[in-house]
Order: C-alpha cells, then structure tokens, then sequence
C-alpha cells in the first residue's frame, strides 16, 4: 500500500543522515503478519529468498528488459557511469560501525548493491547514467502494535534527461511494478520469512557470536 512520504521522514532513520541531496519518489508499506520487532533480518532475507528462487510477473520481466536493452543500446549501464564512476556510492559517507555492516548482509541476484543494515533498517543502492536510486527498507510497529516493513525510493536523477525519464516510468511503476512488488513481497514473508524466523534468528545470532 502506496502510504504518505512523511511516514518515512517521521522516522528516526539512520538513512536521513546521507541523503539530504535525494528527493524521496515513494514510500509503501508491506503486510507481514504475526512478525515480531527481531524480524527485520528474517524479513530481508526472505525477500533475496525470493528474488534468488521466483521468477517476476511476465509484465515486469518485459519492462525490466526493455529497460536494460536500451541501456545496453545507449551506454547507460556502463562502469563509467555507474559506481566508481559518474556515481559516488552511498557507502562513502557512511561512519565506520555503519559501513562494516555491508559485509554482514545477505547477497543477492538483483541489480541492487549493499549499503548498510541495522536491526530495523537497511539500504541499498542503483547507479547508472539516470539516476542513483536508493532502496531503503524499515521496519516499523503500527498504531495497532503489529509490525510491517516499509521501502522508501530516494533518487537523485542525473540532470534534465534524468527527470525525463523517471517522469515517463512513473506509470510503469504504479501500474506494473508496484503492485506485483506489493504481492511478491507479502507472499515472501508468507513463504520463507515466518514459517523459518526462528531457523533465521539462530543463524544471524550465532554469527554475531563468532564475530
């Protein structure tokens, strides 16, 4: 469900300290019922479940596509100008004990790259020729004292072609994308997030411990 951007600026995110130059596109909640406030990671980690094991809707694998042949076509997905190119990554302004979280965190197959995560929030980063997009993933207990998780969109668009672009996908995005990442998401806590919270919780503790 598509909720108000102060709902992402009302929280006490560690994100807010980086991304004072990104605008924030969408905010969107996402049902997990029966979680509990240590769910967060089990959360995360059965999304890149899911991302790694279920193929995308037919409409969003088209559009996806689309997209990466025209920046295969235009030169929009280069190193050049992505990470380590026209793109600073969002890990240069982290502090230490933020930054060393990067290699704690789960990889997966998605286009996305790690930033951070702490026991309620998690960032992840896109950069290419139009945009550098940030993934921001919270977790937040309602007014009703359930718990769900929350993804904000911060972009910064590269100049007057940038705009234009994000401007032309914003209906792909409400029409398509988002509604499948509403299902897809839910269904993920559903299948792999609550039924193996506790196998989770056991292993990301047992980690912590070695470390």
């Amino acid at each position: 469900m598509r909720i108000p951007k102060a709902a992402h600026t009302a929280q006490p995110w560690r994100i807010h300290e980086f991304t004072r130059d990104f605008r924030i596109d969408d905010v969107w909640s996402f049902r997990t019922p029966d979680a509990g406030p240590e769910d967060f990671p089990v959360m995360v980690a059965a999304l890149k479940k899911a991302y790694d094991t279920r193929p995308a809707p037919a409409a969003v694998n088209f559009l996806f596509a689309v997209r990466w042949k025209l920046g295969e076509i235009f030169n929009w997905d280069t190193p050049g100008e992505g990470f380590g190119g026209r793109v600073p990554s969002l890990t240069s302004r982290l502090p230490e004990e933020l930054a060393r979280t990067k290699s704690d965190m789960i990889p997966a197959t998605d286009p996305f790259s790690e930033v951070y995560q702490t026991d309620t929030e998690a960032a992840r980063e896109l950069g290419n020729f139009t945009v550098h997009t940030i993934m921001h993933l919270g977790w937040v207990q309602t007014k009703d004292g359930q718990y769900e998780l929350r993804m904000a969109a911060l972009v910064k668009p590269n100049g007057l072609f940038g705009k234009a672009y994000m401007a032309f996908i914003l209906p792909f995005r409400y029409l398509v994308i988002y509604p499948a990442l509403t299902r897809s998401w839910e269904k993920a806590w559903m299948d792999f997030g609550r039924p193996n919270r506790k196998a989770l919780q056991d292993e990301r503790g047992e980690s912590a411990d070695r470390d």
